[in-house]
């Protein structure tokens, strides 16, 4: 089954940290936002690792990534009531709103997204 990647997913596959098997299974056909792959950038640079290889890296993943438009914008905004409780980020929201608009569960390693009750299914790597 195909999923939307949160960002906290591809850091743990890069970093190799527990469940990253998890997220080499679902790798193929899975779809990351323009938004999470800024955030993978972002993240990966803060925690020591290479830019270019990171972005090396991403370019030979079997996935597709899909560009933040008007309609992810405005599901973002739309999560921020439902979400608020849990402290969710733009990221994290823009995240769902993929998921949403993709029709696809969202993998990600926050376990608190387990209890949003939202329409989206979320599954976790650990």
């Amino acid at each position: 089954m195909t999923v939307v990647l949160d960002a906290s997913v591809m850091l743990a596959l890069f970093l190799k940290e527990p469940g990253s098997d998890k997220v080499m299974a679902a790798l193929p056909g899975a779809v990351i936002s323009t938004v999470n792959l800024a955030e993978v950038y972002t993240k990966s640079r803060e925690k020591g690792l290479d830019a270019a290889e990171v972005k090396r890296l991403v370019g030979g993943l079997p996935i597709r990534i899909v560009p933040f438009d008007d309609a992810h914008a405005f599901i973002t905004g739309e999560l921020r009531a439902p979400t608020r409780q849990f402290g969710l980020s733009l990221g994290d929201r823009a995240c769902l709103a993929t998921a949403r608009l993709e029709r696809l569960p969202v993998l990600t390693t926050d376990r608190a997204w387990l209890k949003l009750g939202l329409d989206i299914e979320v599954q976790v790597i650990r």
